[in-house]
């Protein structure tokens, strides 16, 4: 899935498979752009950040197009800007900053809450043959909290890292605004009665990680405005080591 077609000047293709919902899945698209932003970029640079917006659903039929925009290119810095575009238009418009490594104050303000259990304590609903999660049980409305992992080990390319974690990260925001929303019952019954998806995924990369081992993953809804729901979370290794963050709002109204 990473392994993009070039298709000009800082362009490449990419293909996705269909999910159980149908069309594309959002973290899929963004792990992309990440990787052809990346291509673009000198190794000794490493995903600091990225802020997507998802415009359009994405179609599985359809390759995906991913043009890069050299932004700017600096000492320490380096700044792109990435299209995703099928054949009905843009489906989604990121940008996505790297940095060299640098030495620093090492000072961790957030921990994993003490009431997760570890993966080995839970089951197994992964949806994906790509990634395995393990959801704890909720303690807290508006709150979600689980593991997740790829499947198989991906090397030690901070770049690829970097686009596994995107990959994983679009999978529980949603969840814990939909724990919030005054109308949830059964989350069955909840998706037939509403539609959410998606609306805009920042994650800032904080520290080195691997992918193929456990990571924990904790969001709480931040509140519900109208039709939006702000969605915000922490990433953690198995030892509580903090090494990303997320933010995702999710739009979510009345089924038509």
């Amino acid at each position: 899935m990473m392994d993009l077609e070039p298709r000009g000047i800082d362009a490449w293709v990419g293909v996705g498979p269909r999910y159980p919902w149908g069309g594309l899945y959002g973290g899929q698209i963004v792990a992309q752009a990440l990787r052809a932003a990346a291509n673009t970029v000198d190794p000794r640079y490493r995903p600091q950040s990225l802020h997507a917006y998802f415009i359009r659903r994405g179609d599985h039929t359809q390759p995906i197009r991913f043009e890069v925009d050299r932004v700017r290119d600096g000492g320490s810095f380096v700044t792109r800007a990435v299209v995703a575009r099928q054949s009905m238009g843009a489906i989604l418009n990121m940008s996505a900053s790297f940095q060299v490594a640098e030495a620093g104050a090492e000072v961790q303000a957030v921990a994993l809450p003490d009431d997760v259990p570890p993966p080995e304590k839970l089951t197994s609903d992964g949806w994906s043959p790509i990634f395995d999660r393990r959801i704890a049980p909720h303690v807290v409305r508006g709150r979600v909290d689980g593991w997740l992992q790829v499947r198989e080990p991906i090397g030690e390319d901070p770049v690829l890292q970097a686009c596994a974690l995107a990959y994983l990260s679009d999978d529980l925001p949603t969840d814990a605004v939909v724990s919030l929303h005054p109308a949830r019952v059964d989350p069955e019954q909840f998706h037939t009665r509403f539609f959410n998806a998606s609306l805009d995924h920042a994650i800032w990369f904080h520290r080195p990680f691997d992918a193929a081992r456990w990571m924990a993953q904790s969001f709480t809804c931040r509140g519900l405005m109208g039709s939006r729901g702000l969605s915000q979370g922490h990433v953690f290794t198995e030892d509580g080591i903090h090494v990303a963050s997320v933010t995702q709002e999710v739009l979510v109204r009345d089924a038509r």
